[in-house]
């Protein structure tokens, strides 16, 4: 635990203070040889007249350990000898209009499980790690131009024991990563594991941004599962919440009686959507309390990126662009990437934003925000909308699918599909599809197809890869009861192959922020609501045929920009998938017949509904 010295100090409050968890928080003393003496309690609370700390040790009486206040700053301390691990505690705060606060502590590495919302003594330290050889290949990666492929799950919901209880941390390596593997993911991205009090929240209303929480285990359970994922070679990244805190007297809300970490202004602290205070970034203090919280991540968890949510929330007052730029917030987040980029480069920051807010992905040293990724979210919108429409309306909605590469590579992008679009009545993703059940299927393999093949990284939520006709339900486990029937196990096995050929082909992701990846070789048939476009890069070059209509076509000729042989190595229409079975088995061999602006030309079978991927053969 780091001696509050002025540097410290200085740094804390400036803002600057990246591992303010070893300043702060409840901390074990022990003696040489490892025995545990007692713990320190260390808590920022400047507006407190009193604090003490209330536990199982002294029966919640806050009149037995007072904290002394150490400086003029308002921290306050005390040690209390033989207070060991897993002790329950809170912090009684008195504040300056006599109001007595019950807060848990903000810097916890653990809590009581809901409804109890104590925090708990934890030993953070003493994780035997096994992913050295993975750090170090992280180090040196080239993430930009290599694969990423996330599966998004809900640690609660996604596969459930017998008996209804969830999985614990250290329960899920042996489930979940044989199937990452097989299904061809190489990263993971867990909704916010942050202690939290409302299960009807997912997690993105957290009390306890220190502390994992314990529905699912203790701290180190997730440490393993962690490291067993990195010695198997997939991601993990965290879904974060950094711009706005929940309203729980417990929590950091109104910590010590003032608007400690969040606005004093109420039409700038108050979400009222979300329910929910927004943090104010001028603080210095509040700069420290989340810079030193991903710092911890990477630290202690071996975190491989953070999913950033509600960024527009930081980029702008209470999120609308009208009330102005959060200048502050911006500088928060360039702070961050700043941060995170000495710590390791190939650490991954994606934003979940909807806006137009420029220069997201570009590095703070050009000027830029400093992200890795932005969700592309106009890609997402136009393109359920456009798969939501029968096919007989497509043809008057083309730009849907076209638009898109207009600004495809104006940032670096993560096209998601994720939870947000399978929740409240929005449907899943095979029930947004239209037409009956056999075109359902059909045009859910091409959506995943045109998702694959387009521009960008790639996030699925857990379920659809193999077409859950439910939305998620949060409180249950996955659908996997479908995988007893054909077009479900057909829709998996199509979700398999269809990642492997991502990550087998250079051509769909070496390249995806140069424009020259990508070029369309036919985007105006909007007749027969057919797409023809080529991923390349030198080494390799692809042929992407969409067809979003349930009409198939007999020796369909199309045109290519080389001549020699084109194999097709995946069609969706296979019966395998659960299509028709019409499809290209032979190579097929140019022909010195002009179209599509070629030279040459090749004739192929067009299946209904589906996406065809041929590569070119020199």
């Amino acid at each position: 635990m780091n001696n509050v010295d002025e540097f410290n100090l200085y740094l804390f409050n400036e803002g600057k203070l990246e591992k303010a968890y070893n300043l702060f928080g409840s901390h074990l003393v022990k003696s040489e040889n490892g025995e545990i003496l007692g713990t320190i309690f260390r808590v920022y609370a400047p507006n407190a007249r009193i604090v003490s700390v209330v536990g199982e040790f002294n029966n919640f009486d806050s009149r037995v350990h007072v904290l002394k206040r150490i400086d003029e700053k308002g921290i306050f301390e005390l040690y209390i000898e033989g207070v060991k691990e897993w002790a329950k505690y809170k912090y009684a705060i008195v504040t300056n209009n006599g109001e007595t606060l019950f807060k848990a502590d903000p810097y916890a590495f653990f809590s009581d499980n809901r409804p109890d919302t104590c925090s708990k003594v934890y030993d953070i330290d003493g994780y035997y790690w096994h992913d050295q050889e993975y750090l170090e290949r992280r180090k040196v990666s080239d993430q930009l131009h290599s694969p990423l492929a996330i599966y998004e799950m809900n640690v609660g919901s996604w596969m459930k024991k017998p008996n209804g209880e969830f999985n614990k941390y250290n329960e899920l390596p042996p489930l979940l990563i044989p199937y990452l593997k097989k299904l061809g993911f190489n990263a993971v991205e867990f909704m916010p594991l942050v202690e939290f009090p409302l299960d009807e929240s997912w997690g993105y209303q957290g009390t306890g941004y220190y502390s994992i929480t314990s529905r699912y285990g203790v701290p180190k359970d997730l440490m393993y599962l962690i490291d067993e994922l990195h010695k198997n070679d997939i991601k993990v990244i965290f879904d974060w919440v950094p711009g706005h805190i929940c309203r729980d007297e417990h929590g950091l809300y109104r910590f010590d009686g003032s608007f400690l970490y969040e606005f004093d202004n109420e039409f700038l602290r108050e979400n009222v959507t979300w329910g929910t205070a927004n943090m104010d970034f001028s603080k210095g203090t509040t700069r420290s309390f989340l810079l030193s919280n991903a710092m911890f991540f990477m630290e202690y968890y071996h975190v491989d990126g953070f999913r950033l949510d509600a960024v527009s929330n930081i980029y702008y007052y209470l999120g609308d662009k009208n009330n102005g730029t959060n200048y502050d917030g911006v500088n928060f987040l360039r702070s961050l990437s700043d941060m995170v980029k000495a710590y390791d480069k190939n650490i991954i920051l994606s934003a979940e934003d909807s806006t137009t807010f420029e220069n997201v992905t570009k590095p703070t040293i050009y000027g830029g925000v400093g992200f890795d990724y932005k969700w592309n979210m106009g890609w997402m919108n136009d393109t359920l909308k456009y798969f939501h429409k029968d096919p007989v309306y497509r043809s008057y909605h083309h730009s849907y699918i076209t638009f898109s590469l207009v600004y495809a590579f104006s940032e670096n992008f993560i096209l998601p599909l994720s939870h947000d679009e399978v929740v409240h009545g929005k449907h899943s993703l095979i029930d947004k599809m239209p037409g009956d059940y056999w075109q359902k299927f059909a045009s859910f393999r091409a959506l995943l197809g045109f998702m694959f093949t387009h521009p960008g990284k790639k996030l699925l939520f857990m379920g659809s890869e193999f077409a859950q006709f439910h939305e998620w339900k949060d409180k249950e486990e996955l659908d996997w009861f479908l995988l007893k029937y054909d077009m479900h196990r057909n829709a998996l096995k199509f979700s398999e192959d269809l990642i492997h050929v991502y990550m087998y082909h250079k051509a769909l992701f070496k390249e995806d922020d140069n424009p020259n990846s990508f070029r369309w070789i036919d985007a105006n048939n909007n007749s027969q609501s057919v797409f023809i476009y080529e991923r390349r890069v030198d080494e390799e070059q692809l042929i992407i045929i969409l067809n979003l209509t349930p009409n198939s076509y007999g020796n369909y000729r199309i045109g290519v920009p080389y001549s020699g042989v084109y194999e097709e190595i995946l069609n969706s229409d296979k019966e395998i998938y659960g299509g028709s079975n019409i499809y290209n088995g032979l190579p097929l061999k140019t022909e010195k017949v002009s179209m599509h602006g070629f030279s040459d030309s090749i004739r192929i079978e067009l299946s209904p509904l589906s996406i065809s991927i041929f590569k070119y053969i020199k």
